[in-house]
């Protein structure tokens, strides 16, 4: 780049945070939908088992007795098949100049992968953070 005389015009570098800053305000839209679909669906299961956790711990005899770690098992799976599905579902794949929009099994992957980490993310402010707080 030059400027108007024809000297080369000084680029500033970006530091480290201010590039991740820049990089977390613009990120791509498919991306922040596989990000929010399956923490959305973590979040409402994860109050689910929230209420089943408290009221085991405060003496409620529920049907099956205490079957805690089978409702763990459990939320990881309709987390990730919850967050892989609506991904599928919203994310389409990009297309170039046509209008018809294609999606493809890459979609799903994408919120898969995204759905790993919150569910494990969500079952740590659940049990680390809000359990203590309500038993």
């Amino acid at each position: 780049m030059t400027t108007g005389q024809g000297q080369p015009r000084e680029v500033r570098r970006r530091g480290w945070l201010e590039v991740r800053w820049r990089q977390f305000r613009n990120a791509p839209r498919p991306v922040v939908r596989a990000v929010l679909s399956p923490l959305a669906a973590a979040i409402v299961l994860g109050f689910g088992y929230l209420a089943y956790d408290v009221a085991l711990e405060r003496g409620a005899v529920l049907p099956g007795g205490d079957l805690r770690a089978l409702a763990i098992v459990c939320f990881i799976a309709l987390v990730l098949i919850v967050g892989a599905a609506v991904t599928y579902l919203i994310v389409p794949q990009p297309t170039g100049s046509g209008e018809r929009r294609t999606r493809s099994v890459w979609s799903a992957a994408l919120g898969l992968f995204a759905a790993v980490p919150i569910a494990y993310l969500v079952l740590v402010v659940e049990g680390q953070l809000l359990r203590p707080l309500l038993v």
